[in-house]
């Protein structure tokens, strides 16, 4: 019992003694007449009046605190007795009424205008104090019952995860207020996985592209199983960097370091033209991009950069970059085992991917792309290029191969578009096996443009093939 109750009990004791014992003076003051009552209070009977009126008043506080701390079955049942209790009273006295003898009862049935003759105004305030019983009963059982259906609205909530109230408020008793404290301990809880959840999504989403999730449709990592896939047509990109561990003058922490610095340089760029980084691999990147305008664009900016920053590094090696673009089917997939789950493509595009980079190392070429990705282009995309042969896929399959020739500084880009169709000339005089036109074609080029590598590498190859034939 809470310290109030206890004060309000004994305060409530001493008034009810009071009040029963100036109780006479109550009745003195109330007159029978044959018209009803008649009321006159001395001094002693208003005080008595007063006093009962605390103790009612105390009484109800003191009831309703009672009906708080009970539980829900035991505060329906003792909320109803009263109430029942008063009823079957207030009938019964209204029926004996009728037959009763006396001054008071006299009184009571002209005040209600009953007669032992007259049984239709008995039956009429007994109607009227049923309905008002039934009234009476039904805002109990609502008030009584309001908690409940807070509940039931706060557990759907729940259930929805759509709480957002730092404190969840039931009211009610004892037992809906140890409810109300298990129900916030639930939101709680629910609060802080939730943000754990977001805290691990968002870790995740430094690792795992968005772009990943949107390709397999999912929202986020709790989402993600092992052997989700999807499959779809995409741009994939290879970007190496070499030239760092090349060099001697550096450690191996100032390799990492060097390393870490240039792709924080290339994966931002990757994800401003709507690409996403597919694996890191040391020295470079898979990137995928579902464009490809988009693939070139990036691919020209991030080269640029490289080149700017090797300006800036000027007591540190140059790093050079290739970068290799195809289009082609790809699987968007989640591999691993459950314990490690690890998104990735999947694709034979890799493979090709990969010659061409040797394709782009071997011939000193900075950046390739594939025939596909030109048709793939919008009309009105510009772009300068080249053509530079073909490797074989297998299954009769020819990749044709492009160099970009934006990516190079203008004087060198004028000599590429002014020696353009010779050289493309020669490509196809060697692939069709006719090295001397296709040797005295690139020789022509060599004296106009000495440092056009793809040219002295085709120059050489087509020097060969003559010397054996001879």
């Amino acid at each position: 019992m809470r310290k109030s109750t206890k004060i309000l009990l004994i305060i409530y004791i001493a008034v009810f003694i009071a009040s029963l014992v100036m109780g006479k003076f109550i009745i003195n003051g109330i007159k029978a007449t044959d018209n009803g009552f008649e009321f006159n209070f001395d001094v002693r009977g208003i005080i008595a009046l007063v006093l009962t009126g605390i103790s009612i008043i105390l009484g109800f506080i003191l009831y309703f605190r009672f009906l708080a701390s009970l539980t829900v079955d035991k505060m329906l049942f003792f909320s109803s007795v009263p109430l029942v209790v008063f009823y079957g009273l207030s009938i019964f006295l209204l029926v004996e009424i009728s037959i009763l003898d006396n001054t008071t009862a006299n009184s009571v049935r002209s005040l209600l205008n009953l007669s032992p003759d007259n049984l239709y105004n008995t039956i009429l305030w007994a109607v009227l104090l049923t309905i008002v019983f039934i009234m009476i009963m039904f805002f109990n059982y609502m008030i009584a019952c309001k908690p409940i259906n807070k509940m039931e609205r706060i557990v759907l909530r729940l259930g929805d995860g759509k709480v957002k109230e730092n404190k969840l408020n039931i009211g009610g008793g004892k037992q809906f207020q140890n409810i109300e404290h298990g129900l916030n301990k639930i939101n709680n809880n629910y609060k802080e996985k939730d943000r754990t959840a977001k805290q691990v999504d968002l870790e995740a989403k430094k690792f795992i592209p968005k772009q990943f999730f949107r390709f397999l449709g999912k929202n986020n990592i709790a989402e993600l199983e092992l052997g989700n896939q999807v499959k779809k047509r995409a741009i994939t990109m290879s970007i190496k960097l070499e030239g760092i561990e090349e060099k001697n003058m550096l450690s191996l922490e100032e390799n990492f370091q060097m390393i870490n610095s240039y792709l924080n340089i290339i994966a931002p760029l990757v994800r401003k033209f709507g690409g996403f980084v597919d694996k890191y691999l040391g020295d470079g990147i898979i990137a995928v991009f579902g464009r490809s305008e988009n693939a070139i664009n990036s691919a020209q900016v991030i080269i640029r950069a490289i080149d700017v920053k090797n300006r800036q590094n000027k007591t540190l090696p140059n790093v050079q970059i290739r970068v290799s673009i195809i289009s082609g089917e790809v699987i968007f997939g989640i591999v691993g085992e459950e314990d490690r789950k690890i998104p990735t493509i999947v694709s034979d595009v890799i493979k090709d991917l990969n010659n061409i980079d040797e394709i782009c190392k071997y011939m000193g070429i900075k950046f390739l792309f594939t025939k596909n990705i030109i048709d793939d282009l919008p009309l009105n995309f510009k772009i300068n290029y080249r053509y530079v042969g073909s490797i074989n896929a297998g299954d009769n399959k020819e990749i044709f191969l492009y160099e970009c020739i934006d990516i190079y500084s203008k004087d060198y880009q004028l000599g590429l578009k002014r020696n353009k169709k010779i050289f493309e000339r020669a490509v196809i005089a060697y692939n069709n096996s006719n090295y001397y036109e296709s040797y005295d074609l690139f020789s022509k080029i060599m004296r106009d443009l000495p440092d056009d590598k793809a040219s002295y590498v085709y120059l050489n190859k087509a020097k060969e093939k003559i010397d054996s034939q001879k």
